[in-house]
């Protein structure tokens, strides 16, 4: 027989899909986009596939692209890669109560998941439940949709690279589909400082060679949004020690 799933962590998994569906709709000219840039600089729709698999994450693949086409250093091209995904080291941190109890291929297995959609959709609700089946159910549910959305979205891409009309301006779509993410996460003041930081600087460092001003204002804008976090924790503390 096989085992049946706990009923806290099914009502989680429905709960956490219905909370994420209306924002996934942003994953589908994301993914289309991606799947065509990578078709136009020669990717195979094998080596497309398994680029989208293994990586998983839409902002490195669009940022390396170019770095991989123009034949840039490997180096370069893995810094530029975990430049891009710095803001999960922040996510997780934030989320990271949420899987306690939870094993370590657990922990690992959520970790590749993690999306920005997910964590500014269910991030607040599941760290205040105390059912650790309902946490995992309610993270799993809508990033395995996430998962397979973007894999289905991207195939499309990939296979319809030549057809789909240059016209009808998906890259942005994408970008509009980004700001929608956004929103939700900059209500948090840390949140909002690292942004406004990192594209900031992005933009003053723009001039800088081998687009690394970008990965300049990533790392600003990380750093200024650990640097919050941490001044809004220290001040709390002092709060409830008064």
């Amino acid at each position: 027989m096989r085992p049946r799933l706990p009923p806290a962590f099914v009502a989680g998994a429905r709960e956490g899909f219905r909370t994420f569906l209306p924002l996934s709709v942003g994953l589908i000219p994301w993914a289309l986009v991606t799947g065509m840039t990578m078709v136009s600089v020669g990717f195979t729709p094998l080596q497309a596939m398994g680029m989208n698999v293994i990586v998983f994450a839409g902002t490195a693949q669009l940022g390396t692209l170019p770095l991989i086409a123009s034949g840039a250093p490997l180096w370069l091209i893995v810094v530029t890669a975990l430049a891009l995904n710095l803001r999960f080291v922040i996510f997780s941190a934030a989320i990271a109560q949420g899987f306690r109890g939870v094993g370590r291929a657990g922990r690992w297995f959520a970790g590749h998941l993690l999306t920005d959609g997910v964590f500014a959709a269910c991030a607040a609700r599941m760290l205040a439940s105390e059912d650790r089946h309902w946490r995992l159910g309610y993270y799993l549910g809508p990033s395995l949709w996430s998962w397979l959305l973007w894999q289905a979205c991207t195939l499309t891409g990939v296979l319809a690279a030549g057809a789909i009309p240059r016209d009808w301006s998906l890259e942005f779509m994408a970008t509009i589909a980004l700001i929608v993410l956004l929103a939700p996460m900059a209500r948090v003041r840390p949140m909002l400082l690292a942004a406004l930081v990192g594209g900031l600087a992005a933009v003053l460092l723009r001039g800088l060679p081998l687009k690394l001003g970008l990965i300049a204002g990533i790392v600003a804008g990380i750093a200024a949004g650990f640097a919050a976090e941490h001044r809004l924790t220290a001040g709390a503390a002092q709060g409830e020690r008064r």
